[in-house]
């Protein structure tokens, strides 16, 4: 991760939405996956779940390798699984895989109505997720005395710092996250401000949700 400071978006957990359009039912899926066999897996797992649908149409896009899937499952080819492949990118997110279950009700919708269709179930499972913001950061442990405490808080507003923790005993120790891109610039701005007298150390570089927290790895 070392001097690569991209942030990306997913979704937090999985989620899940549906609509009738002319009698046919549609169930957007959409879940995070880091890898293709966990894309795949989800895949599968849906289709398990709807075993009588009459198609599980699907989208992924990982960072890993740059890889982009997408899938028609019998529908007429270019009405599902690339406009929903599209949904995806439109909205900026990656590490995430989409299936929209369809169940045929009887009336034809046509090419125009089946791309709106898998497209509208795509859009309705991210407005059901909680998206994540992910960017690489730094978690930092500062440790200073009380009378430089109040001095902080300016500081951590212009660089929309995260703190995880706040501890007060003999001084104040505190841990908080900062973007890894602004990490340098924020510390020599603490040091500055307390005139040198304070504990700056860098811990490690993660992802972080700055939106959440920290993502589970």
């Amino acid at each position: 991760m070392s001097g690569n400071y991209d942030g990306y978006k997913t979704v937090a957990e999985r989620a899940e939405a549906s609509f009738t359009e002319k009698k046919s039912e549609f169930i957007g899926y959409i879940a995070p996956c880091k890898t293709e066999a966990e894309a795949l897996s989800f895949i599968e797992e849906i289709r398990k779940l709807h075993r009588k649908a009459t198609h599980n149409c699907y989208a992924y896009i990982l960072r890993d390798n740059n890889i982009g899937r997408h899938s028609d499952d019998g529908e007429p080819s270019g009405t599902a699984g690339a406009p929903m492949f599209e949904v995806l990118k439109k909205e900026g997110l990656t590490d995430v895989c989409c299936v929209v279950t369809r169940y045929f009700g009887g009336v034809l919708l046509g090419a125009g109505g089946l791309v709106r269709a898998y497209t509208n179930g795509v859009k309705i499972a991210v407005e059901a997720a909680r998206i994540k913001e992910m960017k690489i950061a730094e978690r930092v442990k500062i440790s200073l005395d009380y009378s430089l405490y109040g001095k902080m808080g300016a500081v951590f507003s212009e660089f929309d710092v995260r703190t995880e923790k706040e501890e007060f005993g003999t001084g104040v120790e505190i841990v908080l996250f900062v973007e890894a891109g602004k990490a340098e610039e924020f510390c020599e701005r603490v040091k500055d401000v307390c005139f040198g007298r304070v504990g700056i150390e860098r811990v490690e570089v993660v992802e972080y949700d700055f939106g959440g927290g920290l993502l589970g790895r």
